[in-house]
């Protein structure tokens, strides 16, 4: 089974500068006036991915209420991790404190340009149990 998620939103530069420049995706695909919307697909590019995420942008503006609760979550291995934490820095993303403490402990959070939460999931060599 294949999965997407899809959001809509009015800064598709930043959305996809963010998913590509901090958290290391590539831009699979786009599409322009397709009945009204714009988009792009963003993940990884290998034969094992069944999933990825899709944005759009329309003359209709997006009504978003992200609660702290609402994430996405990214398990990277050891050195995804690693360069994940390098762009952080070399940016000045500024992290935030997520509520639930299981990712306070297990990972580094952030909000993208929606203001939707993301977990960077720490590799297991760092994980606290």
């Amino acid at each position: 089974m294949k999965f997407r998620a899809a959001r809509h939103t009015n800064i598709l530069q930043p959305i996809i500068d963010f998913y590509t420049k901090i958290i290391g995706l590539k831009v699979l695909g786009d599409f322009q006036n397709h009945e009204g919307y714009d988009g792009v697909f963003i993940g990884e590019i290998n034969e094992n991915s069944t999933w990825h995420l899709e944005f759009t942008v329309s003359w209709q503006q997006p009504l978003h209420r992200p609660d702290v609760d609402d994430l996405l979550v990214f398990y990277p291995d050891k050195i995804e991790f690693e360069n994940i934490l390098k762009r952080i820095k070399e940016a000045n993303y500024p992290t935030v404190q997520p509520q639930n403490p299981y990712w306070r402990r297990n990972g580094i959070a952030l909000l993208d340009p929606d203001g939707y939460g993301v977990v960077i999931v720490k590799p297991a060599y760092l994980l606290e149990q």
